[in-house]
């Protein structure tokens, strides 16, 4: 397999046709790795319109997916990023190029181990792993500037919110099955929020999402 080849297919085929026109976004995705973030069982696979899989029954989003959510959080070098949902440590390696300090999350301790190895092997020196549950964020070093969740939520929690700054953006899927809605959610004031619904698509959810209220009869 050409590398270079197939990485530059994927920028011009899949991510460039699904309005990533972003061109510091395309840039990185040629300066950040995909195929040292992917489980060598799949590494010819590493540039393919797929979710790969990960260890834990987990998995690597489509690269047009994590494009898309990366362009528009358009994170900026001052900023602080909590991501929910370490995986391989891929998505991490590209906000971490565009922020100050990404901390990233994962409650299964072999994808956090296997992200803290990856980003270390590929010289990303300002992201920080940590075991737990993220599911309602991570109050520990709240308020962020950005917040990436990694995976699905039937509802948005508010505590989530709430860990936001003023003008600062999370990017959530959030529904249930068959449709999620991509979202980025900025944070206007103490009490507002502002929702943009940029995609639908439908990614697992997160493991102890919260789940909506069900009626009783």
């Amino acid at each position: 397999m050409n590398i270079e080849q197939a990485r530059f297919n994927m920028i011009e085929q899949q991510i460039r046709p699904w309005d990533v026109l972003d061109q510091d976004v395309l840039n990185l995705l040629s300066i950040v790795k995909r195929e040292n973030f992917v489980p060598a069982a799949y590494r010819e696979l590493a540039f393919a319109d797929l979710e790969l899989p990960l260890p834990e029954g987990q998995h690597m989003f489509a690269p047009r997916v994590e494009a898309r959510v990366l362009q528009d959080l358009a994170v900026k070098k001052h900023e602080s990023v909590l991501e929910i949902g370490a995986g391989s440590g891929y998505m991490a390696a590209l906000l971490a190029h565009r922020a100050r300090h990404v901390l990233t999350i994962d409650i299964k301790p072999e994808l956090a181990e296997l992200a803290k190895q990856n980003l270390a092997a590929n010289g990303v020196l300002n992201a920080q792993v940590e075991t737990g549950d993220g599911a309602r964020g991570w109050i520990g070093a709240a308020p962020y500037d950005i917040i990436c969740v990694s995976g699905g939520l039937p509802v948005l929690p508010q505590e989530m919110l709430e860990q936001l700054k003023v003008g600062g953006r999370l990017a959530a899927f959030v529904g249930v099955a068959p449709v999620m809605k991509a979202q980025i959610i900025t944070r206007i004031d103490e009490k507002q929020f502002r929702v943009a619904d940029v995609f639908e698509t439908y990614v697992e959810p997160l493991i102890n999402a919260v789940e909506p209220p069900r009626f009783k009869f």
